[in-house]
């Protein structure tokens, strides 16, 4: 007989927490295995095809906002008792408030993936975070980041644990010719350097940053060019700026993309901007595919990239900074090189999503024969 479990999370959209989902099911074992997926935000539901292609089965609980998705609690668990869920995922404070209140119901283990600090959350969600934290089973850091802020901040009487993310590299290898092709599309000159990001465009990824860094860059080095992949609420902003510097025929919008290999693939480096972080998902897939990495010291990045190893890290807001250490990887091809070179071996040996989903399976069976 298989275990069920059932994740729980606000949204399938492409996310870092979202796009992690369908990367880990493909890797579990679904003869021990059944998973679903329970979300509430309809109209973000680029991951919905990718899991039922993996196996997974997915259900939309439509809700509108987070009071509304709360409410929801009693068709949570009208959908556990009628699948017989044995463990509950969830991810991220709201899907982790109602994973809480459905055990409080039915006493289903709840199993809580944290992706960010406490310290960067909204006071009403921290406060109501520290008073349900003990209500479920576990809690997992994708960092030792988030771990020690979720100990120093909430001192919880359950178990909680480091559980680094990971990224499955035998899919996220360099395709030259993707790259090239792309490029190619896109009317960039194939000697050309590309700077990138993958991203959600939210407040959180300091892309008005990115923007500033970009063009003090582009001052020095004309022929380069940008790729921002991705949506979000904050895109007018970044397009608006992107106009007012008259960077609108270098930097390129491409929206959001389920297969991204072909813009890893095209980007000499990826370049970080973000003011704070768990471990970013997109961070380890840029170095799997071997991107020469750029970032700000946010959260858990620092235990991915080792400046001067795998990258050139700098403090969160110092923009030039940022452009100041990519000027320094175009300098230096030979330095690029061998950061792209190790970037991808550090992956290899730390990040191994496939280790990830062993890790958790481990702890799934640990829960569900009440250990």
């Amino acid at each position: 007989m298989r275990i069920k479990v059932l994740h729980i999370i606000k949204s399938l959209g492409r996310g870092g927490a979202e796009v992690l989902l369908p990367e880990t099911l493909a890797l579990h074992d679904q003869n021990k295995f059944e998973f679903h997926y329970v979300y509430f935000l309809p109209w973000k539901d680029q991951m919905v095809d990718i899991i039922k292609e993996q196996g997974g089965k997915v259900t939309c609980i439509p809700a509108n906002n987070n009071l509304e998705l709360i409410r929801k609690v009693g068709e949570v668990v009208e959908y556990c008792d009628k699948e017989k869920i044995d463990i509950l995922h969830c991810h991220l404070p709201w899907s982790g408030f109602l994973g809480r209140r459905v055990f409080s119901k039915t006493k289903i283990p709840v199993v809580y993936t944290e992706h960010n600090i406490q310290e960067r959350y909204h006071w009403a969600t921290k406060f109501v975070n520290k008073y349900t934290f003990n209500f479920q089973s576990m809690a997992l850091g994708v960092s030792n980041d988030v771990t020690k802020s979720i100990k120093e901040n909430i001192d919880p009487a359950i178990p909680v644990e480091t559980l680094l993310n990971g990224v499955n590299t035998a899919n996220f290898k360099r395709d030259t010719a993707k790259g090239k092709s792309l490029k190619h599309h896109l009317g960039i000159p194939e000697e050309s350097y590309v700077i990138g990001n993958i991203a959600v465009f939210r407040e959180q990824k300091n892309l008005l940053d990115w923007v500033r860094a970009f063009h003090r860059i582009n001052k020095n080095y004309p022929s380069i060019y940008g790729i921002l992949v991705g949506a979000g609420p904050k895109e007018k902003e970044i397009k608006d700026l992107v106009d007012e510097l008259k960077l609108s025929e270098k930097i390129f919008f491409p929206g959001l993309q389920e297969d991204t290999i072909p813009y890893f693939s095209a980007m000499d480096i990826f370049m970080l901007s973000s003011a704070f972080e768990g471990l970013p998902i997109a961070l380890l897939e840029a170095m799997s595919m071997k991107c020469a990495v750029v970032s700000t010291k946010a959260g858990g990045v620092v235990e991915a990239v080792r400046h001067n190893k795998e990258g050139l890290l700098c403090e969160p807001g110092d923009w030039e900074m940022l452009a100041e250490n990519v000027q320094n990887l175009i300098q230096h091809p030979e330095k690029r090189v061998k950061i792209q070179e190790f970037a991808r071996e550090r992956v290899l040996q730390n990040f191994s999503l496939l280790e990830m989903v062993r890790s958790l399976e481990q702890r799934y069976f640990k829960i569900y024969n009440g250990n």
